[in-house]
């Protein structure tokens, strides 16, 4: 992967705002796409392509258009989207204390301690939590078998790409599909979760030999402890489930060259107070032996710009680069420019220029108008500049 050798590259984290276009074609298809609709994907995929270079991006994807809403199960297409290349599952109605969002929010201490926030649906979730979900089940082994999706998805991007000024190019995959979610085949969730990770190798696998680097979008490593740990505080127990979470994700990127390889670290996308987000600084032995060759994580986002200090005394393993997100989905305030720089500088100070690469906190699509969205990236690449005119 290319490193800020000469310049401080941009990049972001993977989720770009989609065409409506393209957002009436998965839902008239239920998720599936029929011939106007791939049409539809590869013009969309050509455009976002073409935008992220116009707003001076150079590391690009492909927005993650490939991934379709799933029906009712969908709480982000970034991630529901592997039950759709998955065999084993299907969609059902919870059972008894089953619920698709207490799979993923657990017995949250935010939750608990502002609720009255949550209630109100001012985190954008109260219509989720009111309505009836259906939620993938187990049912029986778990394969991949979304090999043609993800080739389609590839070539689309790759026809894209083609005559394009980019630096580099990245496609994000999921780890673990976020939660593990109950099972009738297998006999524990750790042995379901080896399933998966085995089986999203695949994708894994599929990215990096068409030549593209692949981002392992991850938000339990932290997120766990805010959505399980956070009332019992139970920090021990928490540490040995995380031991063993980054010990499966390295096993699911068993074979594949670290230098393909970014991975991206996150607190949870919702807007909330996150009084309760687990420091940094808890977990970055963990973070850095991780196989990959740079990580991507909030830094923006005013619960946790406070902790570029955490990488203070060469805790960045030799080789390696950081991906600090320096503007923010947690809020429509547009970054000035050198705000940007400024949190750049700041990383760059500590770990050196040549690994800090600008990004976003997360992924920008379905969470902020789009205009704004394509406004903070154009923030993001102006705020480079001028930290460059520090830095060189």
């Amino acid at each position: 992967m290319r490193r800020s050798l000469d310049r401080i590259l941009t990049t972001h984290a993977g989720s770009l705002p989609r065409p409506q276009p393209l957002i009436a074609a998965y839902l008239a298809g239920n998720g599936a796409l029929g011939a106007d609709g791939e049409a539809e994907l590869r013009a969309a995929v050509a455009d976002v392509v073409e935008r992220q270079t116009r707003c001076g991006v150079d590391v690009v994807n492909d927005g993650e258009f490939g991934k379709p809403t799933i029906g009712e199960v969908d709480y982000g297409a970034w991630a529901t989207y592997v039950y759709g290349r998955l065999s084993g599952y299907e969609l059902r109605e919870p059972r008894g204390t089953e619920s698709f969002l207490n799979e993923i929010f657990g017995q949250s201490k935010d939750r608990r301690d502002f609720e009255s926030f949550y209630a109100a649906g001012l985190d954008g979730t109260a219509a989720v939590n009111r309505r009836p979900r259906l939620m993938p089940a187990n049912v029986g082994p778990i394969e991949y078998t979304g090999h043609a999706l993800i080739g389609r998805d590839i070539a689309n991007f790759k026809a894209a790409l083609a005559g394009r000024d980019v630096a580099d190019a990245f496609m994000t995959a999921v780890f673990t599909g976020v939660q593990v979610g109950p099972s009738d085949y297998y006999a524990t969730r750790d042995e379901q979760a080896v399933a998966i990770a085995e089986a999203m190798r695949e994708e894994y696998k599929a990215i990096v030999a068409a030549g593209l680097n692949v981002q392992i979008d991850d938000p339990l490593l932290v997120n766990v402890y805010e959505m399980h740990y956070s009332i019992s505080g139970d920090f021990k127990a928490f540490r040995r489930w995380a031991e063993g979470h980054v010990e499966l994700l390295n096993h699911a990127l068993d074979g594949i060259p670290e230098d393909k390889i970014r991975y991206h670290l996150c607190w949870g996308s919702w807007v909330g107070p996150h009084s309760t987000d687990l420091p940094l600084r808890e977990v970055i032995d963990l973070l850095v032996k991780i196989k990959a060759s740079q990580y991507s994580f909030e830094a923006a986002n005013p619960q946790h710009e406070h902790e570029w200090k955490v990488w203070e005394g060469g805790v960045l393993p030799e080789g390696r680069a950081l991906i600090p997100g320096v503007v923010t989905h947690k809020t429509n305030i547009l970054e000035h420019p050198e705000t940007v720089a400024d949190r750049i500088v700041r990383y760059a100070d500590v770990v050196g220029k040549e690994n800090v690469i600008a990004g976003t906190d997360c992924g920008l699509g379905g969470r902020m108008n789009p205009q704004l969205a394509w406004a903070k990236l154009e923030a993001l690449a102006k705020g480079a500049e001028l930290a460059n005119r520090r830095l060189w």
